[in-house]
C-alpha cells in the first residue's frame, strides 16, 4: 500500500542516492535541507513498505502552484507512484484554490508527459536548453 506524507529532514539521507542515480545533478541533499525551510515549499514522501519509493515538490507563488519535482525511484517505475504523487499535489492545489499548477518537464521524458495529459495538463510553452544537453523543457499547465 501506498502512503504519502509530508518530507522530513530525516528523510534526506534515505533520497540521497536516489537523487544522484534517479534524478538530475540540481537537486542535492543542501538544496532540499533549504526547500524544506523554505514557507513556499512543501514536498512529500511516497511510502511503501515504510521505505521512500518517490517524492515530489511545489512551490506556492502569488496566483500559482510550481511542481518543482516528481520523482519515482527507478525500480520503482511503472507502479502508480508518479500517479499518486501528482494527485495529491492537486488536490493540495486544489484546496489553496489557485487558479493553475505549473511545471517543466523535459521533452524527451514521454512517460512523465504522458502522466501530465492524463491528468488535463495543457502544453503552453517550451524552454531552450533548460536541461543537460542541451534538452528542451515543455512548460505545461493545469487550470482550476
Amino acid at each position: 500500500m501506498l502512503t504519502i506524507r509530508p518530507m522530513l529532514l530525516s528523510d534526506l539521507e534515505e533520497i540521497e542516492e536516489t537523487l544522484t542515480t534517479d534524478f538530475d545533478d540540481f537537486w542535492t541533499v543542501s538544496v532540499f535541507k533549504q526547500e524544506l525551510q523554505n514557507e513556499h515549499s512543501e514536498y512529500f514522501v511516497c511510502l511503501q513498505d515504510k521505505k521512500i519509493v518517490g517524492f515530489a515538490g511545489i512551490w506556492t507563488a502569488v496566483d500559482d502552484i510550481h511542481i518543482t519535482n516528481l520523482v519515482t525511484k527507478k525500480t520503482y517505475r511503472n507502479h502508480g507512484i508518479g500517479t499518486k504523487l501528482l494527485e495529491h499535489i492537486l488536490k493540495i492545489a486544489k484546496e489553496k484554490n489557485l487558479p493553475s499548477l505549473t511545471l517543466e518537464v523535459n521533452e524527451n521524458n514521454k512517460s512523465a508527459i504522458s502522466i501530465y495529459e492524463k491528468h488535463h495538463f495543457q502544453k503552453i510553452g517550451q524552454r531552450k536548453n533548460y536541461y543537460k544537453q542541451n534538452e528542451n523543457a515543455i512548460i505545461m499547465t493545469y487550470y482550476f
